[in-house]
């Protein structure tokens, strides 16, 4: 994998347009599946309405955002009922988030957020354009990222240094038991799974996550036992190899292997 752009030229005149076809371009040439591992990505044709690209081996897709300065806590996207209704689909895409350097012509972070991990309360709705814009009325939307967990942000090229492919897979691989599940059922999942990461130890007990009763409380307000619930997204996240069972009310994050 290169980092550097191969094209310093085209038939932009414009700095951003240029940037993306260096970056689309880029991606086409060295990017690959993080599903399946599969050497190359493929684009859709312009302004496809799903997605940038596609793994013709495992038929992943992939919608690209990039910029110069590293992403923030929200990260905007097209129309927000499009949005929500996508997040069910099969054919709803993962995100590829891309920074560059633009005086070095080349990538410093390439991040993949898989799509299992986009439920409901990760889309925002914006505020709609005004009466005097172009598209007068339309809703845009803005991902949340601050609400998925550093288990859902997964780096191939980091500070522009390229991460092994087979930590990536591995990675990829470790969450892809999310996709069985209903949103609402993901939701709790990921939501059990930033507490987790919020402890900040590989070991923890399981009144740590009980620590985090008042907050879950706050997200679901309508359940009533979410103490029995931590406990049962506690189990089922060790049955799927995410976590270990160490002694009773201990447990481990699984190392990636």
């Amino acid at each position: 994998m290169k980092l550097g752009f191969e094209e310093t030229q085209t038939s932009y005149s414009s700095g951003s347009q240029s940037a993306r076809s260096w970056t689309e371009q880029w991606v086409r040439t060295w990017a690959y599946c993080p599903n399946c591992g599969a050497s190359n990505i493929d684009p859709f044709p312009n302004n496809s309405p799903v997605a940038d690209f596609r793994c013709n081996a495992c038929k992943e897709e992939f919608e690209l955002k990039s910029q110069k300065n590293r992403f923030g806590n929200k990260v905007l996207d097209g129309a927000f009922k499009t949005k929500c209704e996508r997040l069910a689909a099969d054919n709803n895409p993962n995100l590829f988030l891309l920074n560059y350097d633009i005086e070095r012509l080349s990538v410093t972070n390439l991040l993949v957020v898989p799509k299992h991990f986009f439920v409901r309360d990760i889309i925002e709705e914006r505020k709609p354009l005004a009466a005097t814009a172009r598209r007068a009325g339309w809703i845009g939307s803005n991902i949340l990222l601050k609400q998925i967990p550093q288990s859902g942000k997964i780096f191939i090229v980091r500070n522009g240094q390229i991460e092994p492919k087979d930590s990536v897979l591995s990675l990829w691989n470790r969450t892809l038991f999310l996709r069985d599940q209903a949103q609402d059922a993901r939701g709790w999942l990921i939501e059990v799974m930033k507490c987790i990461e919020a402890i900040g130890k590989n070991e923890f007990q399981l009144e740590d996550v009980y620590a985090f009763e008042d907050r879950l409380s706050r997200i679901y307000p309508g359940n009533r036992n979410v103490k029995p619930k931590i406990r049962q997204q506690l189990q089922f996240l060790r049955d799927r190899g995410y976590l270990d069972f160490v002694t009773r009310g201990y447990y481990r994050l699984r190392s990636i292997s």
